[in-house]
C-alpha cells in the first residue's frame, strides 16, 4: 500500500512536470481550482427550504415540498449553481476535466461536516450505461470516490441502476414535470443496504427530482434515511 501511494504520488508529480495544472476558472498555475477562486465561488446561502434546499425569497415557503414530501431527509450544496460554479461542473461533465473531482469533492467534504449530515455510506447517481459509455465515466460517480478517501465513507457505485435513459430536463420544467420524467427510472441493485444511512452524491441538484427518486428506490429497499449532497443548487 505504501508502495502504492509512492508511485501514484511520483506518478502525479511527473505528470505535473508535463503538463502542470491550471486552475480551470482563472488558468493561474499551481492547481486546478485555485484559492482566490474557491472564495468567489458563489455560495448557496440562506434562506433555503431544509429539506430541498430551494432558495426561499421571504415570506414565501417552498411550495415544492409543501405539496410534495420527497423520499429524502434533505439534500444540500455548498454553493449556487452560477458563474464560476457552472463552468466547473460543466468542464468536469462535459470537457473531460475529471482532476476537477477532486478539489471540488474537498469543498463538498467541508459542507458535509458543516451541515452535520448523518451518513454511513455514499451513493453516486448513476448515469445511463449508454450515456456513459458515451462520455467515457460518471462524474457524480468521480466525486464520491473523492468525497469516499476525505471522509473514510464506504461508496457503492452499484446501489443503484437507471431502468431506462431519461432525457436531460430541460430548464424551465415545474418540480412536478421532472417528477413525473424520473418516476421509476432507479432500480436497487446492490444488497445489504437496509439499515443503512446513505447518502446520495450528484453534481447539481435543479428541483430535487432526481435525488428523489433515488431516495424513494432506496427507501423501499430498506434504507434507514437517504440524504442528498451535490457540489450546486440551481435556484
Amino acid at each position: 500500500m505504501v508502495v502504492s501511494s509512492t508511485l501514484g504520488r511520483v506518478g502525479r508529480a511527473a505528470l505535473d512536470l508535463v503538463f502542470p495544472p491550471r486552475c480551470a476558472v482563472c488558468g493561474r498555475g499551481g492547481s486546478f481550482l485555485c484559492e482566490p477562486c474557491t472564495e468567489a465561488l458563489p455560495r448557496a446561502l440562506p434562506p433555503r427550504c431544509p429539506l430541498c434546499w430551494q432558495l426561499l425569497r421571504p415570506p414565501a415557503a417552498c411550495q415544492d415540498c409543501g405539496g410534495h414530501l420527497p423520499a429524502f431527509a434533505g439534500v444540500r450544496a455548498p454553493f449556487s449553481f452560477e458563474g464560476p460554479v457552472r463552468e466547473l461542473v460543466h468542464a468536469l461533465k462535459y470537457k473531460h476535466f475529471r482532476a476537477l473531482a477532486e478539489p471540488m469533492a474537498v469543498l463538498m467534504a467541508r459542507c458535509l461536516e458543516e451541515e452535520s449530515i448523518p451518513a454511513d455510506t455514499l451513493v453516486p447517481v448513476p448515469l445511463h450505461p449508454l450515456r456513459r459509455r458515451l462520455r467515457g465515466y460518471d462524474q457524480s460517480a468521480l466525486l464520491a470516490r473523492e468525497l469516499g478517501k476525505l471522509t473514510g465513507l464506504p461508496v457503492v457505485e452499484t446501489a443503484l441502476a437507471r431502468r431506462r435513459a431519461t432525457p436531460p430536463l430541460a430548464r424551465g420544467l415545474g418540480a412536478a414535470e421532472r417528477r413525473d420524467k424520473v418516476q421509476g427510472a432507479f432500480a436497487v441493485r446492490a444488497d445489504a443496504l437496509a439499515g443503512r444511512r446513505l447518502l446520495l452524491i450528484d453534481d447539481v441538484t435543479t428541483t430535487g427530482a432526481t435525488l428523489d427518486a433515488c431516495a424513494r428506490a432506496l427507501r423501499d429497499a430498506g434504507a434507514s434515511s437517504v440524504w442528498g449532497l451535490t457540489f450546486a443548487r440551481e435556484d
